[in-house]
């Protein structure tokens, strides 16, 4: 049986693994990124590069997309050139970005007035899930459609959770990145506090990994923040902004997200202190920068 025609805008971080993933599971595939060269790499793994949204998306049963924000979204769908105006009847559009439910509800109603099928299906993990294909889909649409791009989001997955109807996805997932940006800030200050208070860091860390405060991402920020490697498995401007999409969405919903202003404001510190586009473990260096100035003062 042939497999089903797939677009992908976007090359990012997530974006690579997936298209990797995609390519390595046999599915015909176009890609479009908004820095041509990035792109060079999987034409030649056998992908077909395109030169806008739109010549991506014009033969594809499936298009899928993997960008930073609303405006980027917004630029690879409705843009000039964008992908939805040339997408056939009845294909399926798919964002996976992490975006805000305002922009999902907007671009659904403008793939309804298209005859384009929508789903909004954000990922959970990081560069490296990405990579190995370990990603979760949190899907929100219609379960008839989801099931029909099923064997594509597999392709790229371990886990596919159907979630209600379209805007379910950006939800959950701002709700996922909400949670984590806490985690990762508070993180950073008990770092700082361990550091500065001559406790032994390492069996301070062991004890708090095995205890209550555990959890994958207090594991994972420990390693980067202690060896001070920021490679970027997940950007810190990007949780910058999706706890600012966080606050919004819950705001909706009459629930004020102060713990997430609260790491929002310590993320932007970060950007503003040069380490925008590093790991966002990269913010334990804002409070390891205050605790030098203040023993210098």
């Amino acid at each position: 049986m042939d497999k089903t025609q797939v677009a992908l805008l976007g090359l990012g971080t997530m974006g690579s693994g997936m298209a990797k993933n995609l390519l390595e599971a046999g599915f015909p595939l176009t890609v479009y990124n908004r820095t041509p060269a990035k792109a060079e790499s999987f034409r030649a793994s056998g992908a077909s590069v395109a030169a806008t949204p739109a010549e991506a998306a014009h033969n594809a049963v499936i298009v899928l997309s993997m960008l930073s924000d609303d405006d980027a979204s917004r630029a690879a769908w409705l843009g000039e050139h964008g992908a939805l105006a040339a997408m056939q009847p009845n294909a399926i559009a798919i964002e996976s970005s992490t975006v805000s439910p305002a922009w999902i509800e907007e671009l659904h109603r403008q793939a309804i007035g298209r005859s384009v099928r929508f789903i909004d299906a954000p990922v959970t993990g990081s560069r490296t899930q990405a990579d190995a294909g370990q990603l979760n889909f949190l899907a929100g649409g219609d379960a008839a459609t989801i099931d029909e791009a099923r064997p594509v989001l597999a392709a790229m997955s371990k886990k596919v959770y159907v979630l209600g109807p379209v805007g379910s996805g950006a939800q959950l997932k701002l709700i996922n990145n909400f949670l984590c940006g806490v985690q990762v800030a508070s993180f950073a200050e008990a770092l700082a506090w361990i550091e500065r208070s001559g406790l032994d860091r390492n069996t301070a860390l062991e004890f708090l990994k095995s205890g209550a405060p555990g959890s994958g991402i207090f594991a994972a920020m420990g390693d980067r923040m202690t060896r001070r490697t920021y490679e970027v498995n997940f950007l810190l401007r990007l949780m910058d902004k999706d706890l600012r999409y966080a606050q919004a969405a819950a705001k909706a919903f009459a629930v004020p997200l102060s713990t997430a202003a609260a790491a929002e404001a310590l993320f932007q510190q970060a950007e503003r202190e040069g380490h925008a586009d590093q790991d966002m473990a990269a913010v334990v260096e804002v409070l390891r920068a205050n605790g030098r100035a203040k023993n210098a003062g």
